[in-house]
């Protein structure tokens, strides 16, 4: 083997121990201890802890909160205190667990080292060569990749020791690796990488992300893992920092043996699974507990068979989407249903007016079609008017950004329109309501979607890295998967696409609050896609022979809901003239279901119908505002099943909800995509709000108030450093120390016989082992079995359930405000 493989190869193995971070224009929430998922929870935990840093179990006074509220069961505590040793005095047990906590707390602050100084340097070059857009003065030689241009621009850097030195190292940086490890072993090869890449897990995490995923700034602007390390070992070099980990220091390998070494943190019992986990199983059992007896009851239920519903929305399974269904169904005879939200187009996509095209799908899947946004040949009205209104705004972004750049021009402007400008400035930050209606007002400007159609049908003749279009066997398939995997047999007059979108002023972390299943961006463009394929005849003729009998009055029509304001807007420009009156009132039914939902998620209704809406724009368009909304705070649980099983359930927005019917899906396959998709997305948003939750500063990004925004990719705490790998603290925390989110690994319920389930997870060892480590816990209402319960147990078996606690709350139980925070 050559010595470049062996250092590529080792580098390589050494990367699995950092979490891809993706740009936070893209913002896709992933687990950061993924690397780790192959091990159970609690020594993933004490890994990360290790060689990050970062503390994996909610604080003692959480705990406490949740105990004394009501939260944790005492005799499921119990039961699980006695199955791991410890004596069962929870007031004992949480004072200890704060002792532990503030030991840990007590380190005292250390001079700057070398390895800091290596730190500053590094991230200064790291965040001027991945800059995507921000910069008005682009690092030069970028186009050469990272390593060469670093090495281009070294004798101009004054803060390094050798400038001359660092110019002067070997063309390929794997040779250059190779110098600088000459004096290690190639046995410590691979320990040294993951030492350097943990340094600053937010910037190789992003390099990782780059270097998997390609994309248009990768191909323009290439770095790699390798250019990346012989730049930080030069540096620790010419610092005097130590290349290789120092006697004690973390790395993967050190961390796999302390954990694989840990002795007993219990009394008496369990060697390896600590106290805050065991509190922290307790309240997750509570939780799911009262959700599946909750299932169980509606599963056993005697249901109707209802009328043709007046219209179907499809929702994307986002846990915002419950809240949204809930009312929606009250406001008439309308169905819903779950589905993932970029509806299963893996498509790349472009705006009208975009400058790039983006991954609108899950990066769990790789993007095979690119869609563009064209206008339709009948619509020139409305295309020339929205021209002219983006003239007009690109105008004004380019007079604002000249004057943060240009002091000439600040002076002048300040003397022409200072004034005028200081009164709207102040005007949207003491009136935030009043601008926004005032904006709603003048902005008269159509949407891309009354003038555009999205590029459906295959084009070989276009070039291009990607395929454009979709054929007619790729649309039909398409359609058929998603009626397969909701377990579909019947159609309204009116079915509806529902991608989602978020709406928020000055907020950096506005992707986050966007569409997951479409990588952070809207989920618009993919339910236009879905519904023009189902539209198209020769579509819904080869469907007729999967089984899919469409009437010939059932019409597609693609829409968008507005997380923050609960708007729903209908993409309806080609309804034909026979369904404009069914449109008008499922129009008015979405209004009714928008002022409900935005009661419901306000305190500030007092009565009025309209204040909850007045509330929800006001915080839409406040760029004060550090909470627009709560995103996906809160998740707890995915339940996959027909909607009779939730629909009289008050689920509080923590369920993603999937529709699927196992009496449709015989086989298994629709099941089988479900778990193997939409499942394990869930789990990676549902660690990324866990562990930004108990370890903000690590595996979160801080206040938002002291936040900077860096290179259009990401943000710093301060002036530099580290890039921010996960949610701020506004998106978790009710108010300081008060969590909004409650702490909980994801709980998964299945409407599925066992046997099934079992057969799935014996295909896809991954999910066996999620479920058997403890990153997820998996139940099971097998309809085949009289609808009872069953939890995994590890090693494809599964025990019964015993039921200890009555389940939540079914409607109309009382609307429970949710909480606002003093911001």
């Amino acid at each position: 083997m050559s010595t470049e493989t062996e250092i590529n190869d080792s580098i390589e193995r050494a990367a699995t121990s950092v979490g891809p971070v993706w740009p936070l224009h893209s913002f896709v929430t992933a687990n950061p201890l993924a690397g780790f998922e192959s091990r159970p929870f609690h020594e993933a935990v004490r890994m990360g802890g290790r060689l990050f840093g970062g503390h994996g179990y909610p604080s003692a006074d959480v705990f406490r909160r949740a105990w004394e509220s009501g939260q944790i069961d005492p005799d499921i505590l119990a039961a699980e205190l006695a199955d791991h040793g410890y004596t069962n005095d929870p007031d004992a047990l949480l004072t200890r667990m704060a002792s532990a906590e503030a030991e840990d707390g007590a380190d005292d602050e250390q001079d700057e080292t070398p390895e800091d100084r290596v730190d500053q340097v590094l991230t200064k070059w790291l965040a001027a060569f991945l800059d995507e857009g921000q910069a008005d003065w682009p690092m030069p030689n970028r186009e050469q990749g990272f390593y060469h241009a670093v090495r281009t621009l070294a004798r101009y850097d004054g803060e390094l020791p050798d400038q001359v030195a660092f110019g002067s190292l070997p063309d390929d940086p794997v040779d250059a690796l190779e110098r600088l490890l000459s004096d290690h072993p190639k046995a410590e090869w691979e320990h040294v990488f993951e030492y350097h890449l943990a340094a600053l897990p937010g910037w190789t995490g992003l390099v990782r992300q780059r270097v998997t995923n390609g994309g248009a700034w990768q191909s323009s602007y290439p770095i790699t893992l390798a250019g990346y390390l012989a730049v930080r070992l030069a540096l620790a070099d010419g610092f005097g920092a130590p290349l290789a980990p120092p006697e004690g220091a973390d790395t993967e390998a050190t961390a796999r043996a302390a954990v694989d070494s840990a002795g007993d943190e219990g009394d008496d019992g369990d060697d390896t699974v600590p106290l805050p986990e065991v509190w922290l199983t307790a309240w997750e059992r509570t939780y799911r507990e009262e959700l599946v007896a909750a299932v169980t009851d509606e599963a056993e239920a005697d249901t109707e068979d209802a009328d043709r519903p007046a219209a179907q929305l499809v929702f994307c399974i986002d846990t915002r989407s419950e809240v949204i269904r809930r009312h929606v169904e009250a406001a008439g005879p309308y169905e819903t249903h779950g589905y993932a939200g970029f509806f299963g187009i893996p498509m790349q996509y472009k705006g009208y007016d975009a400058d790039v095209a983006v991954d609108a799908c899950p990066p769990i899947v790789d993007a095979t079609h690119r869609i563009t946004n064209r206008p339709a040949g009948d619509a020139t009205c409305a295309r020339d008017d929205y021209d002219g209104w983006r003239r007009l705004r690109e105008a004004g972004r380019k007079a604002l950004k000249d004057l943060t750049s240009n002091a000439v021009t600040a002076f002048s402007f300040v003397e022409s329109a200072g004034a005028g400008y200081g009164a709207a400035l102040a005007a949207r930050t003491l009136l935030p309501a009043r601008v926004a209606d005032a904006l709603e007002a003048t902005d008269r400007a159509p949407g891309e979607h009354e003038f555009c159609e999205p590029s459906v049908a295959y084009n070989p003749d276009a070039h291009g890295p990607l395929r454009e279009g979709l054929t007619l066997d790729e649309q039909v398939e398409y359609a058929a998967t998603a009626f397969e995997l909701m377990g579909w047999t019947e159609f309204a007059r009116v079915v509806v696409f529902t991608g989602h979108a978020s709406e928020t002023a000055n907020n950096p972390f506005e992707s986050s609050l966007d569409c997951g299943a479409c990588a952070g961006n809207p989920g618009g463009p993919n339910a236009r896609v879905l519904a023009a394929i189902c539209n198209d005849e020769a579509v819904r003729e080869a469907l007729r022979d999967r089984g899919f009998d469409i009437p010939a009055d059932t019409v597609f029509v693609a829409g968008e809901h507005n997380t923050t304001t609960d708007e729903v807007t209908l993409y309806d420009r080609n309804v034909p003239q026979s369904h404009e009156a069914d449109i008008e009132r499922l129009r008015e039914s979405l209004a009714t279901a928008r002022a409900a939902a935005a009661a419901e998620r306000t305190v500030s209704a007092d009565g009025d119908p309209s204040a909850g809406v007045r509330e929800t724009e006001r915080r839409a368009a406040d760029w004060a505002e550090t909470r627009p909304e709560w995103g996906l705070a809160g998740n707890a649980s995915f339940v996959v099943g027909p909607r009779d099983l939730t629909a009289d359930l008050h689920l509080d927005g923590r369920s993603f909800l999937h529709s699927y019917d196992p009496a449709e899906d015989q086989g298994g396959a629709a099941l089988e995509s479900i778990m193997t998709g939409p499942m394990v997305v869930t789990q990676w948003i549902n660690t990324q709000y866990y562990f930004a939750s108990v370890d903000n500063a690590v595996y979160g990004s801080g206040s938002k108030v002291t936040q900077n925004p860096v290179g259009n990719v990401g943000v710093y705490q301060g002036n530099g450093g580290d890039l921010m790998t996960g949610l701020p603290l506004q998106s978790l925390l009710a108010a300081d120390d008060v969590p909004y989110h409650q702490p909980l690994r994801l709980s998964v319920v299945l409407y599925a016989p066992v046997d099934r389930v079992t057969e799935v997870l014996d295909r896809h060892a991954h999910l066996a082992g999620l479920a058997a480590n403890g990153w997820l816990s998996l139940t099971v209402v097998d309809p085949e079995q009289d609808d009872r319960a069953f939890h995994y147990d590890g090693a494809l078996s599964w025990v019964a359930r015993e039921p200890t606690r009555a389940a939540v709350e079914t409607e109309p139980a009382p609307t429970k405000p949710r909480p606002v925070a003093d911001d």
